[in-house]
């Protein structure tokens, strides 16, 4: 059984979203503040993080969560619709995101989608000195680890299955986020500067291939370092 943590101070909201999620098997923890939140004994698979909060500020409860559990999946669930709020939201830790009015189908979905591809497939790929570990969600420079968020892991894995090969953005979107993904792809974008900047963190230890940007396309990790 997943563990999902809640965090949602409307009630009537809360109710439904924790009663909803129960109701597809998922062990649910409903947290009405963020400092609820952030005392929730965890870990969790999975959060779902309403970014108006009484009490805190839900992107920084959003980089708290992050910096204590790397490798949970944060969807945010907010009504600020803003491509600059939602930059913001990615680059403190989230995975996704979700504008309210939310449909409980397509939340269904991407939560499914989500806890899915963190079940990644045993795998190991070796690309100069960088190593990337399905199995144990691990990826390291030289043996030094480099410590990433789930999505990602979940990208560069992605890329790393085929090095030197071009991958539209369609297909990063729909092998790493969710097969019914419609909308911007803005949050690609935002994992993938943020993964150039986490390698680039350790390229002192050892030759990380560069991700390159092909532009109206995709995105390719070359294969040579």
């Amino acid at each position: 059984m997943t563990g999902l943590l809640i965090v949602e101070d409307d009630e009537t909201i809360g109710g439904a979203l924790t009663t909803s999620m129960r109701s597809h098997g998922h062990d649910v923890t409903w947290a009405r503040t963020g400092a609820q939140a952030l005392s929730a004994p965890g870990p969790f698979d999975l959060v779902l993080l309403d970014l108006g909060l009484p009490d805190l500020d839900g992107v920084e409860v959003c980089r708290r969560l992050r910096l204590e559990n790397p490798a949970t999946v944060i969807v945010m669930l907010t009504a600020r619709g803003e491509e600059m709020d939602i930059v913001v939201g990615l680059e403190a830790g989230a995975d996704d995101y979700l504008v309210k009015p939310v449909r409980l189908a397509e939340l269904h979905a991407r939560v499914r989608a989500h806890l899915r591809r963190g079940a990644t497939t045993p795998k190991r790929c070796l690309i100069g000195d960088l190593l990337v570990d399905s199995a144990s969600r691990r990826v390291t420079v030289a043996g030094q680890e480099v410590t990433l968020r789930s999505k990602e892991f979940d990208l560069l894995a992605r890329l790393a299955a085929e090095p030197g090969k071009a991958v539209d953005r369609e297909t990063l979107m729909t092998d790493v986020w969710d097969e019914h993904w419609f909308g911007s792809t803005k949050t690609l974008d935002v994992h993938i500067a943020t993964l150039r900047r986490r390698l680039r963190e350790h390229s002192g230890a050892g030759a990380i291939p560069a991700i390159t940007t092909l532009r109206g396309h995709g995105y390719r990790l070359e294969s040579t370092t």
